[in-house]
């Protein structure tokens, strides 16, 4: 099969699915792993897809409104972000003042804190009761609950903010992008995350490869504002702004 005619049945099966795994077009282009992989990449460089990990999505579905629960987004890319986690807590040294944001891979960062001299603050339901079952000292921000994300929102958490000033802030995002930075589907949550993100000294976006070529409605922080921890990187252009977790 000739190179485009490949390329002609990957978009068109982009088109149907938004969604596809490098070992589905294998089996559908009847073609080896890495021809795949190398047809993804030209055709990401092209502009016709985006590459992500372990396979591609439609240039249209690059944008989601979207926002799962808890319990939906900690299934997803469970080892992924453990891994981040670990490498996050790594980061917290003696006598830091940290903000954590809500999020699932900032609740699995918890888990590998060791630092006691460290002292918290949190907008994170979850992560305040989990930092305080571990003996840390930790403050949550007052204001409305968001139900959805178990995060703390609103006018007081804004206000709230504007006494700390963090050595290091752990953030959370739902999509990473070089043209829109950093987002989140509900402005209230982008708000709060913008707020604390600014009064850090060093911040850090906690991002699986799910998170990349992504954009929601807000823009919570430009691509510059924060270091990404992530898992593997497949796409060259985020390098700069990235921390790769060693051996991967």
């Amino acid at each position: 099969m000739l190179t485009e005619e490949r390329y002609a049945i990957i978009l068109r099966i982009l088109e149907e699915k938004k969604a596809v795994t490098v070992l589905d077009l294998t089996k559908a282009l009847d073609a080896s792993e890495s021809t795949v992989r190398r047809d993804l990449t030209a055709l990401h460089k092209s502009g016709r897809l985006y590459k992500v990990y372990g396979g591609a999505t439609s240039i249209d579905n690059n944008y989601s409104n979207a926002e799962e629960d808890m319990k939906t987004k900690n299934d997803l890319f469970p080892e992924e972000k453990i891994a981040i986690a670990k490498k996050a807590a790594s980061l917290i040294k003696r006598k830091d003042f940290v903000y954590i944001d809500a999020g699932t891979t900032t609740l699995h960062l918890i888990d590998f804190i060791t630092e006691t001299s460290a002292v918290f603050v949190t907008n994170g339901m979850q992560h305040a009761s989990k930092l305080a079952a571990k003996g840390f000292k930790v403050f949550i921000i007052g204001g409305a609950v968001k139900a959805i994300t178990e995060a703390v929102v609103g006018t007081e958490a804004l206000n709230n903010l504007k006494s700390y000033n963090f050595t290091k802030g752990f953030f959370g995002t739902n999509g990473i992008s070089m043209k829109s930075g950093f987002s989140t589907p509900d402005a209230e949550e982008g708000t709060i995350k913008g707020a604390a993100l600014s009064r850090c000294k060093n911040a850090y976006v906690l991002a699986d490869q799910s998170k990349f070529n992504k954009i929601s409605p807000i823009t919570f922080a430009h691509i510059s504002s924060a270091t990404i921890i992530t898992g593997k990187l497949t796409d060259i252009k985020y390098r700069d702004y990235t921390t790769i977790l060693e051996g991967e």
